[in-house]
């Protein structure tokens, strides 16, 4: 947990904080109350020599997935918090962990992204998680203001 005190502007990104969310509302018994939201998204960070560890082809983990539908799912609030359109993640993952991503708001697909070893999902740290997050939201972002009237249906 050292080094989770030494990334606090990362854990102050709108898109993890956005992510803590997500994540704690799916906490019915409200264990995750009295965590921190480093600890609630602890989960989401897995150094490379784990990810490494894990073997090439491997059926992922039900709260992998969890996890990968949490991810797009903060990534569909943030943009719907910036824009004020809907956008729903749709996942689709085949039972050794490759699948596609879609998020759409209203007729148009903002983002598109092939998922590959699910099962080694995650990310080095919280700086390369909000980076990631962010960068998804600021491309959706991008394709609604490109296509504004698409989005609106």
């Amino acid at each position: 947990m050292n080094d989770i005190a030494m990334q606090p502007a990362a854990l102050d990104h709108p898109f993890v904080k956005t992510l803590a969310r997500l994540v704690r509302a799916a906490d019915s018994h409200g264990v995750w109350d009295r965590k921190s939201d480093a600890e609630v998204l602890a989960d989401f960070i897995v150094s490379r020599e784990d990810r490494r560890s894990r073997p090439i082809i491997d059926d992922p983990d039900p709260d992998i997935i969890d996890r990968v539908e949490a991810f797009y799912g903060a990534v569909g609030l943030a943009v719907e918090q910036a824009t004020g359109r809907i956008a729903s993640p749709i996942l689709k993952l085949n039972h050794e962990g490759f699948g596609r991503v879609l998020l759409t708001a209203g007729r148009l697909v903002v983002i598109s992204r092939t998922l590959r070893d699910v099962h080694r999902f995650g990310f080095d740290d919280f700086a390369a998680l909000a980076a990631a997050g962010g960068k998804l939201v600021d491309e959706a972002i991008a394709m609604i203001g490109r296509f504004p009237e698409v989005a609106d249906f």
